[in-house]
């Protein structure tokens, strides 16, 4: 049995489909989970009930933790840290294997330009103390010897069905609508994005690797990086319209805050928007042979299945 947890999200649905290669018995948790494949075994929860993790957990071989709370400081601070520990001392207790799928919020800010999965650990915002304290939590147990897990880490990600997706929110769905699309602080910059149906199908396989456990990985991500313009220009070549764009500056960020919830929790990331962002995935490229899409791939296939 291969359990996960927070099933109805973006990367969730497509591991769900990717774990068929590996066994024949799924279960999808979450507060209403839906069957992706035929033989699914649902299991309703409320995660934020340690009680509930443990028997969503029990009879598990691997547990792979994709949760996705809302983007808000307080609730990551209240929640993530609850859900963490409950997941670790479930599957400690069942003997499961964990897999974490993460993020690169916990980096250095001196870091992001290049980031490896040696990059100095030291948050510069508050929901990157967060990642920073659940990623320690489970750190900690492995190097005890008590639990057997992994972290796979995603930069910003972009793919069909993906309503988290910055590229989907603001460029894309803009650009369907006959207006700019927008782009934060500098768009001459360079910016890593991970593509969500590459993330999924590298999860399963890490999951499904003996030795991949007990270390970080980051999952695969086309080297080629680039700029937003070139990024939008991208969008733009697809969809036969007109590469435009609109800047959204620190200030204006600040007072779009005032008035829309989302806004107010973005200044404190834009430190990942002012610099160039490079994702290094070389790590699992060495390790695996795997075929990461490239973004011209990717933007051409995220738009052909968003149209379905």
């Amino acid at each position: 049995m291969q359990t996960i947890l927070g099933a109805n999200g973006t990367i969730g649905s497509v591991l769900a489909k990717e774990l068929t290669v590996y066994t024949k018995r799924i279960r999808l948790v979450s507060r209403n989970p839906k069957k992706v494949n035929e033989t699914d075994e649902l299991f309703s929860a409320d995660l934020s009930d340690a009680s509930q993790v443990e028997k969503a957990i029990a009879g598990s071989e691997v547990v792979y933790l994709l949760v996705g709370f809302d983007y808000n400081i307080k609730v990551w601070q209240n929640n993530w840290p609850k859900l963490m520990r409950a997941t670790i001392d479930a599957c400690m207790k069942h003997k499961t294997k964990l897999v974490f799928f993460d993020n690169v919020y916990m980096y250095d800010i001196n870091a992001i330009p290049h980031m490896t999965e040696n990059s100095i650990i030291n948050p510069s915002s508050k929901k990157g103390a967060v990642r920073k304290e659940i990623a320690d939590m489970l750190l900690t147990e492995v190097h005890s010897g008590k639990l057997t897990a992994l972290i796979a880490r995603s930069a910003d990600f972009y793919g069909a069905n993906n309503d988290r997706s910055f590229l989907i929110e603001v460029v894309y769905k803009n650009m369907k609508k006959g207006k700019k699309p927008n782009w934060f602080i500098d768009a001459n910059k360079k910016h890593s994005f991970t593509y969500t149906p590459d993330a999924a199908k590298a999860t399963a396989l890490l999951g499904n690797t003996a030795d991949a456990y007990n270390q970080v990985w980051h999952l695969p991500t086309d080297k080629n990086t680039l700029t937003g313009k070139e990024m939008i220009a991208l969008f733009a070549k697809e969809m036969n319209v007109e590469s435009k764009i609109s800047i959204l500056p620190m200030w204006l960020l600040k007072i779009l805050g005032v008035f829309i919830p989302m806004m107010k929790e973005m200044p404190e990331m834009m430190y990942q928007y002012d610099r160039d962002y490079f994702f290094d995935s070389s790590k699992f490229d060495k390790r695996f042979n795997f075929r990461t899409t490239t973004y011209q791939e990717g933007v051409k296939a995220t738009i052909e299945q968003t149209k379905k």
